[in-house]
């Protein structure tokens, strides 16, 4: 085992552990629609219901969101690898075209989801080079017959299935 290694050597063995892909949406302070996709999302706690991610410090577009002082987690399908690859640039009009509804906390659910979890934030901390945002859960709905959620793996998108 090595005990010296760069960001990149990093970035490869950590590819191989697979995550799943989520975009955190919600809505600026002008009520427009933002978002980001985000690999490093998971459940923290079932009570209080508690969920987390990890927004990079650079990004422009969590803060915005966090002003609101709300979120939505929406899952990934394996058909969304578009909207994944859309939503992990910071670009103005990442909305565009795309078909969403309000939460009952107003942020985002993004047609086509495998599911949406409506937090408000709890709280947020730096770690590293990342802020570890933690969500208070609200609600929670499961779409039937959707896809099979996207997993990131390798540099790449896949779906899951099911063990047989």
């Amino acid at each position: 085992m090595k005990s010296r290694f760069d960001g990149k050597e990093f970035r490869t063995v950590l590819g191989h552990f697979p995550t799943g892909v989520v975009i955190i949406s919600g809505l600026d302070r002008a009520d427009n629609p933002l978002g980001l996709t985000i690999g490093s999302f998971s459940s923290i706690s079932l009570d209080p219901p508690l969920v987390g991610f990890f927004p990079g410090l650079n990004s422009k577009t969590w803060p915005a969101i966090a002003e609101s002082g709300a979120f939505c987690v929406n899952v990934l399908s394996v058909a969304q690898g578009e909207l994944c690859w859309r939503f992990a640039k910071e670009t103005e009009g990442r909305f565009e075209g795309v078909k969403w509804s309000a939460s009952p906390l107003k942020s985002p659910m993004i047609d086509g989801s495998v599911a949406f979890i409506d937090c408000k934030v709890e709280s947020s901390a730096q770690i590293g080079d990342h802020l570890f945002v933690v969500g208070r859960v609200h609600g929670l709905h499961l779409v039937e017959g959707a896809q099979p959620a996207m997993v990131f793996s390798k540099g790449s998108v896949v779906g899951t299935s099911p063990l047989s």
